[in-house]
């Protein structure tokens, strides 16, 4: 019997082998992995600073462990090279390997950010443990970091950082942080409450060059302006990686194209997690991650179960003003109803009928979470 390949030991792959095994104990599964296969959750990266926890301190259970613990094979520092559908193989540096199934869950990875200029090789972007290790190495002694991207990774690393005794300028192209999220006045209450904190907002602006400079670096914006900065850190987001299955000829769009079942345009293989576009929705949430390891592994194991989404709002770790986002359906009707009080906006995207489509909360409004999903699952 030739095993279910999982390519990946992210949140995805890891979860999904769980999941499997929840089910089905006897069926071979090989998990094949670039990097050593450590578990650990990359959530937790954006906000592991300021609690003084360290890349050693986030590793959970080593490749060794996960293999004995899942009763699984996982081949480590091993590089898938292409995939043969037709033959139902895949090519690696250590040589061929045969599936019965095959799961992408690959992960993205960072936009590159384009600068120009002497410092560019010093620019960082977080995306994985190893990331994580070199990040926190450059800040050792450090003082001043520029953040480029003021999305929802940046935004939490902009909290981390300051409150881990950094001074944080923030460069965002839009008008106020997380836009596509969010509306303006909650956008702008996150907004000032990091500043509040003590992290300097550069709106409108996107980063242009990065040059050496007496002992750090030199930011030069795109209006001319100079920022000072010890540390660069790159966070204006991250392309799903499709690569591998395109050489393949799988459809991809944002991500790997698949269906409910989250299978792809190949006889069995399979795709979930930040890699996954399913029926046209890249979601790279963990929600979205947990919901969709849970459907494939039951479909894996001989119960085909299609993804449904539950109501899944997106939780911004940002202590310093917090965050509960439900954006509504792409090309959903209607618009936002906001309310602003002194502690926190209340946000409702409402249609025509009244009927709520989606929920921005900050603040002291995060606290009706849990009564807006119900009325959404109504």
């Amino acid at each position: 019997m030739h095993p279910i390949v999982i390519v990946g030991s992210g949140l995805a792959g890891y979860t999904l082998l769980k999941e499997i095994r929840k089910r089905d104990t006897s069926t071979p599964v090989t998990l094949v992995t670039a990097d050593d296969g450590v578990f650990y959750s990359k959530p937790n990266l954006s906000n592991a600073l300021a609690a003084g926890r360290s890349a050693t301190a986030l590793a959970g259970a080593s490749a060794q462990k996960m293999a004995a613990d899942q009763q699984a094979t996982v081949l480590t520092h091993t590089r898938v090279t292409a995939i043969d559908t037709q033959n139902q193989r895949v090519h690696t540096g250590s040589g061929a390997l045969d599936y019965g199934k095959l799961v992408l869950a690959l992960g993205a990875d960072p936009i590159p950010h384009g600068l120009s200029g002497n410092g560019t090789a010093a620019v960082l972007a977080v995306n994985d443990l190893a990331d994580y290790a070199v990040f926190r190495d450059a800040l050792d002694g450090k003082k001043r970091v520029t953040v480029l991207g003021g999305g929802l990774i940046g935004c939490e690393f902009a909290n981390d950082l300051v409150h881990a005794g950094f001074t944080v300028d923030v460069v965002h192209l839009g008008a106020w942080p997380l836009e596509r999220l969010l509306p303006a006045e909650a956008g702008r209450r996150l907004a000032d409450g990091l500043a509040a904190l003590g992290v300097t907002w550069h709106f409108g602006r996107t980063g242009r060059s990065v040059e050496s400079a007496d002992a750090g670096y030199r930011v030069t914006l795109d209006n001319g302006d100079t920022l000072a900065a010890d540390v660069v850190l790159s966070a204006i987001g991250l392309r799903p990686r499709t690569q591998l299955a395109q050489a393949a000829g799988i459809p991809v769009g944002r991500g790997i194209q698949t269906g409910r079942l989250l299978e792809t345009g190949a006889p069995n293989v399979y795709a979930l997690g930040d890699c996954a576009e399913v029926e046209g929705q890249n979601l790279p949430y963990v929600q979205p991650l947990m919901v969709q390891a849970r459907a494939l592994a039951a479909t894996l194991t001989g119960t085909p179960t299609p993804v449904v989404y539950p109501a899944m709002p997106v939780m911004v770790k940002t202590p310093a003003h917090p965050v509960a986002v439900l954006p509504p359906r792409l090309g959903a009707s209607g618009g936002w109803k906001v309310e602003c009080g002194d502690t926190g906006i209340c946000a409702l995207h409402v249609d025509d009928n009244g009927r709520l489509q989606g929920f921005a909360l900050t603040g002291s409004e995060t606290g009706r979470r849990n009564t807006l999903v119900k009325e959404l699952a109504a």
